[in-house]
């Protein structure tokens, strides 16, 4: 039997480096011929060093293939007889939790979409004019003041207008318009900024604002939509709302939006209507703002509404102090997280 059948017989790998070692160690057969080219003449050296080296070449694949096929051996054999039971349970229970501010984020989207609205989101650093002057805000409006407003300095050598953190998420909306065509329905939720901290402010909040844009619109749609949002949120029935005229640059006419809320066993619970509390700035888009946009007012109208997305956190799950979202407390947020495996639906429930 030759080398080749040899190496081809091979039963294991063991064996197979075996015979490699005989055939191209320090003392191997082939090494040996290969230091016998050195005694020889150059014509002799011609002829046989050829021979050698295809000796060799040949003999290196014969090892490499018979590797080759008894390692894929080896693998075949272990995953026919290896096992991983995925139904156990793991070693550990996972530690970290959702914080409200996302479990509340998630189950305002999934009511929002089932009414048909889509989700837009846009830039926390906003120039002038999408932030305010788009919206009808004027040049004189206390919300542009410096005590309520954080204006970011341009770079050193840069000629352009200083820009602002933004203070809702109403430029969204002018982005949406001006980038789509009608009819919009979508919701902006998302982070803003304003100079203001205490037990119901902080500097950095969450907003959400919806905006609709149709033609036909009227109050009766924003009222619908209000309502049906908020027993869906709270999941009760029993919420009811009232709208008293406000203003804002942006809406007209504008309205507040009040929630009705009663004590049960000592606690704060929305529903009835035995109390009130503002929720929610509301009101159709002022046609200033749609023609800013691109769009004829005389064929579009269309609603608009904000409200906190911390704030309303704290009415569904019973917080008192809105700075305890942003300390990073641990123990706050192992009494008040949530499971990551809490998704929101609302066939199986928006709330935990």
């Amino acid at each position: 039997m030759s080398l080749i059948d040899h190496i081809a017989a091979a039963p294991d790998l063991a064996a197979l480096d075996a015979l490699r070692v005989a055939a191209l160690g320090k003392s191997g057969e082939i090494t040996a011929a290969l230091k016998s080219l050195g005694p020889m003449t150059p014509e002799e050296r011609s002829v046989e060093g050829p021979k050698i080296h295809a000796r060799r070449e040949e003999v290196t694949a014969a090892i490499t293939a018979r590797k080759n096929a008894l390692e894929a051996a080896i693998l075949d054999a272990r995953l026919a007889t290896e096992k991983l039971d995925l139904s156990l349970p793991a070693r550990e229970t996972p530690r970290g939790s959702v914080h409200p501010v996302s479990q509340v984020m998630d189950e305002l989207t999934e009511i929002f979409a089932d009414m048909g609205f889509a989700v837009a989101e846009g830039p926390e650093i906003e120039d002038d004019w999408h932030n305010f002057t788009a919206l009808n805000i004027p040049e004189t409006h206390p919300a542009r003041a410096m005590h309520d407003t954080f204006y970011v300095t341009p770079a050193a050598g840069e000629d352009a207008a200083p820009m602002v953190l933004r203070t809702h998420t109403s430029p969204v909306q002018i982005r949406t318009m001006m980038a789509g065509k009608p009819p919009i329905r979508i919701i902006a939720p998302g982070r803003v900024y304003r100079s203001d901290s205490d037990a119901t402010h902080t500097p950095m909040f969450h907003q959400i604002e919806g905006l609709v844009i149709d033609k036909g619109i009227n109050m009766g749609h924003l009222k619908w939509t209000l309502l049906t949002f908020l027993k869906a949120f709270f999941e009760r029935e029993d919420v009811a709302i009232r709208m008293f005229a406000s203003y804002f640059p942006f809406t007209e006419p504008s309205a507040d939006v009040q929630v009705g809320w009663k004590f049960e066993n000592g606690r704060r619970v929305i529903g009835g209507s035995e109390n009130w509390m503002e929720v929610l700035g509301a009101g159709m888009v002022h046609p200033r703002v749609i023609a800013n946009c691109g769009l004829d007012p005389d064929e579009w109208q269309g609603f608009a509404f904000g409200t906190g997305v911390d704030r309303l956190a704290m009415l569904k799950y019973g917080m008192s102090d809105l700075r305890a979202f942003f300390d990073g407390d641990l123990r706050w947020m192992k009494h008040y997280g949530f499971s990551a495996l809490t998704v929101p639906t609302l066939s199986g429930g928006i709330g935990a």
